[in-house]
């Protein structure tokens, strides 16, 4: 699946827009770290992968931007369990 990742900075958040619909990650930034603070995808579009594909494509901006996440919300939390290769994208 690929989506054009949207940065929303007024709103503090990355988004996709799939069919009517918006899947996205709220933030915080403190300093270098980029606090990720709720991940939500439409009951429409869930089951198909799409909030990891978000969270993949954000921790990139993120490391693009030369900063670090951290994991403030339960699915970024149980991500970064998931994945410890990704340990160096998060403070």
């Amino acid at each position: 699946m690929s989506n054009t990742l949207i940065h929303n900075e007024k709103e503090c958040k990355y988004e996709y827009h799939i069919d009517g619909h918006i899947a996205y990650i709220t933030y915080d930034v403190q300093g270098d770290k980029v606090h990720l603070t709720h991940t939500i995808v439409p009951d429409d579009l869930a089951g198909k992968g799409l909030a990891k594909t978000l969270l993949e494509d954000v921790l990139e901006e993120i490391k693009k931007a030369n900063k670090k996440a951290v994991a403030q919300c339960s699915y970024v939390v149980r991500y970064q369990e998931k994945h410890p290769q990704a340990s160096d994208l998060f403070a």
